[in-house]
């Protein structure tokens, strides 16, 4: 059997093509009546053995607060998902940061000449969930960090991969934790991620939000996203809070 791959996002004519030759959108039907998963194969981090923890990580916080993160790895619309199912997280949201405000909007980012990212502030309770526990599910579960200037199917600059920090001890733990991994040689590539002070952070359009939740059974989310939701359940099964 032919393996059929989605283009990016944006490809509706993609998306038109994969409904036509497989008869419906939802990918659950298509595993249940053809039992052929194996052709398609998405993107996702490719590491041998169990994903090491952070060596350099701040403590748990002894009572509850609230603190965020910001994080950019392809379309935000699968980190957001990803981070929704963490626990301590208490929400997260798409939008864009690495650019100015005045053209912070989708369609001028997508072109990728704003030096935005698309990226998802993450807000959580330091007493329950770290750091660097954040950016294990990151690097493990939520994108590839080996890809520059693209995240699967979607290429460009806004779709790079980078932590945007907002104060010192963000930066050393996640500088400590790439070059952790690098000599590790967990993955097969060198990383690429960028670690770069957060400037903005400006809110996508209101449509971009929940988008899994809101969109489940559209090709690009079954293809690109649920997979990274099996994941972190399998994988981390300690940090995945279910709906």
């Amino acid at each position: 059997m032919a393996t059929y791959i989605l283009a990016d996002r944006k490809d509706q004519h993609a998306k038109t093509q994969f409904a036509q030759v497989f008869g419906f959108f939802s990918f659950g039907d298509f595993i249940h009546e053809h039992e052929c998963l194996h052709t398609i194969k998405a993107t996702a981090p490719t590491f041998s053995g169990t994903f090491p923890s952070p060596a350099v990580d701040a403590p748990l916080a002894t009572s509850k607060a609230e603190q965020t993160a910001v994080l950019a790895g392809g379309c935000f619309w699968g980190i957001e998902a990803v981070f929704e199912h963490v626990k301590g997280v208490k929400h997260a949201e798409s939008g864009y940061s690495g650019g100015s405000t005045a053209t912070a909007e989708y369609e001028t980012v997508s072109s990728g000449s704003t030096g935005h990212a698309e990226s998802v502030r993450i807000t959580y309770d330091p007493s329950q969930v770290t750091y660097g526990q954040l950016l294990k599910v990151f690097f493990a579960v939520a994108h590839d960090p080996t890809q520059l200037n693209r995240q699967g199917p979607d290429t460009g600059t806004q779709y790079r991969s980078a932590i945007f920090y907002a104060n010192a001890d963000q930066k050393r733990i996640a500088e400590s934790y790439i070059k952790q991994l690098d000599q590790a040689k967990v993955y097969s590539s060198k990383i690429v991620t960028e670690v770069v002070p957060l400037k903005t952070f400006s809110e996508a359009e209101d449509y971009h939000q929940n988008y899994l939740v809101n969109h489940p059974n559209e090709p690009y989310i079954v293809y690109n996203d649920m997979p990274k939701l099996a994941a972190l359940s399998k994988q981390l099964p300690e940090l995945y809070k279910g709906q």
